[in-house]
């Protein structure tokens, strides 16, 4: 029976993980192999293997006009739901096979799949709908073409139960992360920033989480649109060359999403090249050049990040804050990190000994690891109330 498997699973004293995710800023797929033992508070963990493979040109421009588009076409969504899970296979049989290992020696796969829209009420406005995101990349596929038992889909029970469906590495992060008696915050900048403050009191209480603003997108986006063929702005160089401009900066911080409270969330919906085009517009600054629109936009998402951090996290004196996602490789963006927050220590998130291009693979794998071994989860809904619930879909291979 497929079911006995996973009672194997919870039972085993270790578990053999793949952890995958692809974010906002579409990259490419990153993989993680990580060994768990135990479960909850007790987990221990070893990452195995990481590393990532590049989507193709074609690839990352099907997900990326999936992703903006205002609209698109049902017949290529159905098909690409299941293609994008062909394509994660074939990575998948590669970097297996790169590292020597075979598809039975992972126990599970945890993927996060594609995000290619993000509607809260707070992004969609309309009276009487719900919450609602959408990951692309069907685990049935998954499960099926690589023989591995997969889990996916864990912002969906989070949205039924009320709450926005991101951000979700708070629970990774308060199992895997959390040091009693050390104030740390956990950055993750990927398309879109998000923190985790971690107050090291051990209060049992889900810490304080949420999405501060954009991370590469809007760089990502202005690189792509005016540099083309170039894709990012690769180390920060080019924002390091330009100069701030003051009222562009305040137009962009002037959108409502900065003063609402968390638990918030958003995406490349609302943080889209229309957004700083009416900031641009707004700021008389529309033929501002490009490496000043650039240090402008770093800017801007160092101090939504700090600002969040000083308005909600009550920080101490002095602290630790540690980055990953694409954004720790923006030696521009790590230097205004720093500059806005001189009285912390800003880090790369290896520093806490884990590759931050691995960070988020390996929170996806613990979320897997958790829904084996029976754990639930608080989620805070909209109306203020706490549910408990599981995260994540399991698919069998057959």
């Amino acid at each position: 029976m497929p079911f006995d498997k996973l009672n194997e699973l919870s039972e085993q004293k270790d578990r053999i993980i793949l952890g995958l995710m692809s974010g906002t800023s579409v990259d490419g797929l990153d993989l993680a192999v990580c060994r768990f033992s135990d479960s909850g508070i007790n987990t221990s963990y070893e990452i195995l293997n990481h590393g990532t493979v590049d989507y193709t040109d074609e690839q990352r421009d099907i997900l990326l006009n999936f992703a903006s588009a205002e609209t698109v076409n049902m017949e290529k969504l159905c098909i690409y739901h299941a293609e994008l899970s062909h394509w994660h296979a074939s990575m998948i049989r590669s970097k297996l096979s790169e590292w020597g290992m075979a598809a039975s020696d992972i126990d599970l796969i945890a993927t996060h799949g594609q995000t290619i829209r993000h509607a809260p009420k707070r992004i969609h406005k309309i009276d009487g709908l719900p919450n609602s995101t959408f990951q692309l990349g069907d685990a049935d596929h998954l499960a099926y073409l690589t023989g591995i038992h997969t889990v996916s889909d864990f912002r969906q029970k989070h949205v039924a139960a009320g709450g926005e469906g991101a951000p979700l590495a708070v629970y990774g992060d308060q199992i895997l992360f959390n040091s009693p008696g050390s104030y740390r915050v956990l950055v993750n900048i990927g398309g879109i920033s998000n923190i985790t403050i971690l107050d090291g009191k051990g209060s049992g209480d889900l810490p304080v989480t949420f999405d501060t603003g954009p991370g590469n997108t809007l760089m990502d986006q202005v690189v792509r649109q005016r540099l083309s063929p170039q894709r990012i702005d690769n180390g920060g160089e080019i924002a390091f060359s330009g100069k701030i401009h003051v009222g562009f900066l305040k137009s962009l911080k002037s959108h409502e999403f900065f003063s609402q409270t968390p638990p918030k969330t958003t995406g490349p919906e609302l943080l889209s090249p229309s957004f700083v085009k009416k900031a641009l517009e707004e700021s008389g600054s529309s033929d501002l050049p490009v490496k000043d629109i650039l240090a402008t936009l770093n800017r801007f998402t160092a101090e939504t990040i700090a600002d969040s951090i000083r308005t909600y996290g009550n920080p101490p004196a002095s602290f630790s804050v540690y980055i990953s996602g694409g954004g720790v490789h923006n030696r521009t963006l790590m230097w205004n990190l720093q500059d806005c927050l001189p009285e912390a220590d800003v880090m790369n998130f290896d520093k806490l000994g884990v590759n931050a291009d691995a960070k988020e693979a390996l929170f996806f794998a613990a979320m897997a690891n958790e829904l084996v071994c029976g754990n639930r989860f608080p989620v805070l809904g909209e109306d203020g109330k706490i549910r408990i619930v599981r995260f994540g879909r399991i698919s069998f291979p057959d």
